[in-house]
């Protein structure tokens, strides 16, 4: 290795290491500055209270609801829908012309300005289907944002599996599916819960796509079907109003400090479900 070599090698390292260091420094800048802003804001009475400008009391509890059922229906919807998508474009679809054109278009839809799919929402789901702005809306509209998200990770993930891998497994007589189902998706399941991981962080952190489609209703609702058909406020929209609309900073704070523990808490079960599917497996 010649001198000049050695030194480019030296800088780049330099470099690297650098980059990563000012990434480092600035996620903890941000998480520090909501930490101390936010936590002397949180309290038991905050976190399980229902707001009410009549009775002049704080709460997010229906906020915090609204986000977990949110959460669960469109991960319930948008998860088996994006792997099964994957899964043919990957392992069955054979047509490289119509592959190509459905990448292109999942790229695409993942540029898309989360404002258009709540526009699109809004024509959709609450007025064309009826449904009106509920969480339901709001939830269906995440699942056409997060599937291009969910898709594309999980197609990457596929595609680590070396293929020596299927052909000794079809040499062997075993079914596609059966390969699929018991190589191929064990395999890749790191790509598929990182790919859970983003989607959940995309649909906790969303607000202007939910404003337009789940409403911002403030109302706890005692049944869960109820919960689904009411408009609701999730988190994120909480903290939008609570800043712009209100002017009240420490409930935003408060607010975000939470945000931050739901997503810390739904990425490390998401990683605990991981490990259990890889044992069981």
């Amino acid at each position: 290795m010649t001198e000049r070599r050695k030194w480019f090698n030296v800088l780049a390292s330099v470099l690297v290491y650098a980059a990563a260091g000012l990434t480092l420094l600035l996620l903890a800048v941000i998480i520090g500055f909501i930490l101390i802003k936010g936590l002397p804001e949180v309290n038991w009475s905050l976190l399980t209270s229902v707001p009410s400008v009549i009775r002049n009391v704080r709460g997010i509890l229906p906020y915090i609801v609204n986000t977990l059922l949110v959460v669960l229906l469109s991960m319930a919807i948008v998860l088996p829908l994006g792997v099964c998508a994957a899964v043919y474009l990957n392992e069955y679809a054979k047509n490289r012309r119509l592959i190509s054109a459905i990448e292109y278009t999942i790229e695409t839809l993942a540029g898309i300005p989360s404002i258009i799919y709540g526009l699109v929402g809004v024509l959709v789901f609450n007025q064309k289907l009826g449904l009106g702005g509920c969480l339901i809306s709001g939830s269906l509209t995440l699942v056409v944002m997060t599937l291009p998200t969910i898709i594309r990770t999980t197609q990457e993930s596929l595609k680590t599996v070396h293929q020596s891998y299927r052909e000794g497994a079809l040499g062997l007589g075993a079914a596609r599916w059966h390969i699929v189902r018991t190589l191929v998706l064990p395999c890749s399941l790191d790509g598929i819960v990182s790919g859970c991981i983003l989607a959940i962080g995309r649909i906790v952190g969303e607000s202007a796509a939910l404003l337009f489609t789940a409403g911002t209703g403030k109302v706890l609702a005692n049944s869960l079907i109820r919960a689904y058909t009411s408009s609701g406020a999730t988190l994120s929209v909480a903290l939008y109003m609570a800043v712009s609309e209100e002017g009240d900073f420490a409930t935003g704070y408060a607010i975000a400090t939470v945000l931050m523990v739901l997503v810390l808490v739904l990425n490390l079960l998401a990683r605990l479900a991981q490990t259990k599917l890889k044992r069981e497996m």
